[in-house]
């Protein structure tokens, strides 16, 4: 015998309904299908369930594949991490078929592929140098990066294509081709580096002037809210693992576009992170088609796996 006052509720005459009246959300028809030996990415991809991110992903491809045909700008911004992994390649040989319009950098991004054409290797142990402060002060890193911002700004050119600039002279031959920045230079491509101060190794070496840090920053904004102009009617912005920085200046952007009275709607944007994250959640994926029109996606996995993924299926587009 209970010792509660209150008791079991009882379920007599609770309404039922037929499963045939309830419907559902998922369908036999959607399932995935098993992949069969030969078929190859594309039909990889069409194997993908309906469902979720499998029906997601198929959309981001179609809405590349259109803005590709209809020649409205595709935009590529990412953080370090994308380069980190070893992606250089896999996003240059995009933009020699064509599925590239401009990179979009934070200042991360920048450095490690600044130091993979100079060196071939980044990304320093940093619980093993920050103890006696030598973190973040390679001496060519700093010294070459503000060289590049320093000339670039005297002749008016963004941090992007300052740093290609220098290093088409600069970067090892061995090296040079792995290098975003410096590939993108050689075919006229733009590259856009969005900096906070004090947030890069660079800002911490001698040579960093701060005012043509800021300037050709600036000035890299300017020329990202001109490309913004050419995501309208069918265009797509990527975010790739940025999770503050370019998903405020992304924003900005696409608000000064619209306030200088140019159209800017209907277009699709993609967050690609192994976590998401709040900003690029709304300032990427949602906010930016609010009365607007267009659609966001949200793809959920490691860069490393996932970037490839989504490049071979667009080479088979190709």
């Amino acid at each position: 015998m209970s010792r509660y006052s209150e008791k079991p509720l009882s379920f007599d005459g609770l309404k039922t309904v037929p499963i045939a009246d309830r419907e559902g959300k998922v369908r036999v028809s959607q399932f995935a299908r098993p992949f069969q030996k030969g078929d190859g990415v594309s039909r990889l991809i069409e194997s993908f369930p309906e469902i979720l991110a499998g029906q997601a992903f198929r959309g981001v491809l179609d809405a590349l594949k259109r803005a590709r045909a209809e020649s409205r700008a595709i935009l590529w911004g990412m953080g370090g991490h994308v380069i980190k992994c070893g992606l250089s390649d896999v996003l240059l040989d995009l933009m020699r078929r064509g599925w590239v319009t401009a990179f979009v950098m934070n200042g991360a991004t920048s450095i490690h592929d600044f130091e993979i054409a100079i060196a071939g290797h980044t990304s320093e142990d940093v619980e093993a140098v920050l103890p006696d402060g030598r973190f973040g002060v390679s001496e060519e890193t700093g010294r070459e990066m503000n060289l590049a911002i320093t000339e670039g700004n005297r002749q008016g050119l963004g941090m992007g294509e300052s740093l290609g600039k220098h290093l088409e002279k600069l970067a090892k031959p061995e090296f040079a081709p792995h290098s975003v920045l410096a590939g993108s230079y050689l075919a006229g491509v733009p590259v856009t580096v969005h900096v906070a101060v004090g947030t890069d190794t660079p800002h911490m070496h001698p040579r960093a002037d701060a005012a043509a840090i800021g300037e050709t920053t600036h000035r890299d904004f300017r020329l990202l809210c001109s490309l913004l102009r050419g995501l309208d009617n069918g265009g797509v912005y990527l975010n790739l693992g940025s999770a503050v920085v370019l998903p405020e200046v992304f924003l900005k952007g696409v608000s000064v576009v619209r306030n200088l009275g140019n159209p800017l709607g209907q277009f699709t944007t993609v967050n690609f992170d192994f976590v998401q994250h709040y900003r690029p959640k709304m300032n990427v994926v949602e906010r930016p088609h609010a009365r607007s029109g267009g659609h966001g996606f949200a793809i959920t996995g490691h860069h490393e796996i996932m970037i490839p993924l989504l490049a071979a299926a667009l080479v088979e587009l190709s």
